[in-house]
């Protein structure tokens, strides 16, 4: 299905109980708790301190460190600067905070991005470092996600690699005949590069998807091992967005 030998540089080897969760399990358990954190009302901080200690109890039981996820919490960093902004360009009533006049209701709006997609990006993060990006696929297939968009990732996954190797040659190319990009006029070059590189990529679907053929590809990729779940796995994967669950219930 998916080659074995690229390791993801989200993923954290390791061999705690989260790590052996099937990923089937995990990925409906981060489902359901970003849907939980998304319905909390923004005015109940308690309910979204209480989602990060378990988030941080889950990360202490995967073995994860915290500096492993800060660094990796860089990926939210538009949506950060993006609430900065709102309270600053919000309209209605307007408040003074150090000396700066902000709307009410941007400010109201800024704390809600910024706790609920920290939750669900701290969430994913923990699922990626725990569960290996192919394998994370193969739990969409047992979840019974449409066939033909799991196949499209996958393939991503497995041929990403093998497209970045070859922008990498490309440059090395370039440089070695004494070019360097340092102004507009050298755009034309980059996407002469870029248009090449498209064509070898398309090329390279185009005999890939012949190879599938010729070995009795008929639109469904062969499932080589069956990942099963346990009731008691079921169990421990979804106490997290139970538990969020009964935060939210009592926040209501």
């Amino acid at each position: 299905m998916v080659g074995a030998g690229h390791r993801h540089q989200l993923y954290l080897p390791g061999d705690s109980a989260v790590h052996r969760l099937p990923p089937q399990c995990k990925l409906l358990a981060v489902f359901s708790f970003a849907l939980v954190v998304v319905a909390t009302p923004r005015e109940r901080f308690w309910a979204f301190a209480v989602y990060a200690v378990m988030l941080v109890a889950v990360a202490l039981l995967a073995r994860v460190p915290l500096p492993y996820v800060l660094r990796r919490m860089v990926i939210e960093l538009p949506f950060v600067l993006f609430a900065f902004l709102i309270p600053v360009i919000g309209m209605g009533e307007r408040t003074t905070v150090l000396g700066l006049s902000l709307s009410v209701e941007g400010l109201w709006a800024a704390w809600n991005i910024l706790a609920k997609a920290t939750l669900g990006v701290v969430a994913s993060i923990l699922l990626a470092a725990t569960t290996e990006p192919r394998v994370i696929l193969l739990g969409a297939q047992r979840l019974r996600l449409p066939s033909l968009l799991v196949q499209i990732a996958m393939f991503m996954l497995r041929y990403l690699d093998v497209i970045l190797d070859e922008m990498r040659r490309m440059k090395v190319a370039r440089e070695s005949r004494g070019f360097e990009a340092r102004n507009f006029r050298h755009i034309p070059v980059i996407a002469r590069s870029a248009g090449a590189l498209f064509i070898r990529s398309y090329e390279r679907g185009e005999r890939v998807h012949l190879a599938m053929l010729s070995r009795g590809y008929s639109g469904q990729m062969p499932i080589i091992g069956e990942i099963s779940a346990s009731a008691k796995q079921w169990g421990a994967a979804l106490a997290l967005p139970i538990l969020a669950l009964a935060v939210l219930g009592l926040s209501l």
